[in-house]
């Protein structure tokens, strides 16, 4: 028994919406042994006679990248079989044109949250430095007046910003190794407790298994590092140009 089916779009030409549910599929060569060329129907007052004979296909492509070279294939393959041209092959541009644009308006939304995540990730490290700076003011007149100059206390909160920026990003990349494992459980737990629920759910939900791309590893630690400096600069900075003798008199 196949899986349940949605009925095809429909788009025109031979990919005129069809319902698949109550479809029967058997070996085309089983087709010809056991009915052969002419199925004939005879009725009250009617005889016909239908001639058997192959007159669709209907081809699925592992991506959507591929279906257009594999039309072409399918073309170039047909093509010496018939010299004059009585066939048509119909690729749903429609369907591929939608997706594409889906798939575009996804990573555009997703790259809004990532970028919003990001600059309130940064703003927080500032705020955080910032109260850091006013709380170690006395620290920094004593600095100050051993010998420090404002270049060094500019790359002592430049450090701990780029550490905190570190320890947020190895935590990130945890999470998101994570992500694989929770998933799988969780539809473990729909499947066998809750199986109408999980029924409900897309075909898309059903059947998904995040995968993390090797690169993203080095490409999320990078971008972690460079928001907690470029966020951190302003800290530093403001700690780096305090006065030495009202740094010493704070309380």
């Amino acid at each position: 028994m196949l899986e349940p089916r949605d009925p095809s779009a429909g788009i025109g030409g031979s990919l005129a919406a069809q319902d698949f549910s109550k479809d029967v599929y058997i070996p085309i060569s089983t087709l010809w042994r056991r009915i052969g060329d002419f199925v004939i129907t005879s009725r009250s007052g009617t005889f016909e006679r239908e001639i058997v004979e192959l007159s669709q296909l209907t081809l699925r492509v592992d991506k959507i990248e591929n279906v257009m070279a594999t039309s072409e294939v399918i073309k170039q393959s047909i093509a010496p079989y018939h010299e004059i041209v009585d066939y048509g092959i119909t690729v749903p541009l429609e369907l591929l044109e939608q997706a594409r644009t889906t798939r575009l308006m996804f990573m555009v939304f997703m790259g809004l949250i990532a970028a919003i995540s990001l600059v309130v990730g940064g703003i927080g490290i500032m705020n955080i430095m910032l109260a850091t700076v006013t709380e170690r003011t006395r620290e920094i007149g004593i600095r100050r007046a051993l010998g420090a100059k404002r270049g060094d206390i500019t790359r002592q909160f430049l450090v701990e910003t780029i550490v905190m920026s570190v320890g947020g990003g190895l935590f990130g990349m945890l999470g998101g190794l994570l992500c694989q494992p929770v998933f799988s459980a969780a539809r473990y737990a729909l499947e066998h407790f809750a199986p109408d629920m999980m029924q409900s759910l897309p075909d898309v939900v059903r059947t998904m298994d995040p995968v993390i791309v090797p690169w993203s590893y080095p490409l999320a630690f990078a971008i972690s590092v460079a928001v907690g400096l470029v966020f951190g600069v302003y800290p530093a900075m403001r700690a780096a140009r305090l006065d030495p003798i009202e740094a010493l008199r704070h309380e």
